[in-house]
């Protein structure tokens, strides 16, 4: 697939905010058929790199969804938005620069430990089942103002999580994606078994 129409289209795709945050970077000697990391509070832009010969195996309804859903949870994980987490990060980065600033290396130790400490746990609920199935929801409503159903976007998506797991010759889908899968099933209205919120609110602790 020659890449430079395919991301013109993607861009066109993609809701406004995730034009403003995102790029589309080919990568071609990738394994995955998408592949992002982990976005730190002082990168500008989060990429995400498609390995297009691979991508270009997917139906173009599960190449719109599952760039849909990828934008969704990068744009999920905010750093600096009211939260005990991003508090704790604030104030051990500023407290790590005064200890350091007055050389108590003690005091600097402990200060960067809780900057560490609160980020982990700011990583750790990006990865959140919870957050994957709200990426998922996301994805569908966006989906939908670009003349999708919900119903028929759901079935996209749950297509493209097998396909890619397939391309990639993994052996099956991991516990977070069958989970995903379920809900979306749920949604497309091909199983009554969906994902209740107490059962969400469990997979988050």
């Amino acid at each position: 697939m020659n890449p430079d129409p395919e991301i013109r289209r993607l861009l066109d795709l993609m809701p406004a905010s995730g034009r403003m945050v995102t790029k589309l970077v080919s990568r071609p000697e990738q394994s995955a058929v998408v592949d992002v990391t982990f976005p730190l509070p002082w990168h500008r832009t989060r990429p995400i790199n498609v390995n297009f010969d691979l991508w270009g195996q997917l139906s173009r309804p599960q190449r719109d969804l599952m760039l849909l859903r990828t934008v969704a949870w990068l744009t999920s994980i905010r750093w600096f938005q009211p939260s005990i987490y991003q508090g704790l990060v604030l104030a051990g980065a500023v407290g790590t620069l005064i200890e350091l600033s007055q050389g108590d290396a003690i005091g600097a130790v402990t200060a960067g430990g809780l900057t560490a400490l609160a980020g982990t746990q700011i990583w750790r609920g990006s990865r959140s089942p919870q957050l994957e199935l709200e990426a998922d929801e996301a994805a569908l409503r966006v989906a939908q103002r670009r003349g999708y159903t919900e119903p028929e976007a759901a079935r996209h998506l749950v297509d493209a999580i097998e396909v890619v797991a397939a391309i990639e010759r993994r052996p099956g889908l991991d516990f977070t994606e069958l989970l995903r899968c379920q809900n979306l099933r749920a949604i497309a209205g091909s199983s009554s078994m969906g994902v209740p919120d107490p059962m969400r609110r469990s997979l988050n602790r």
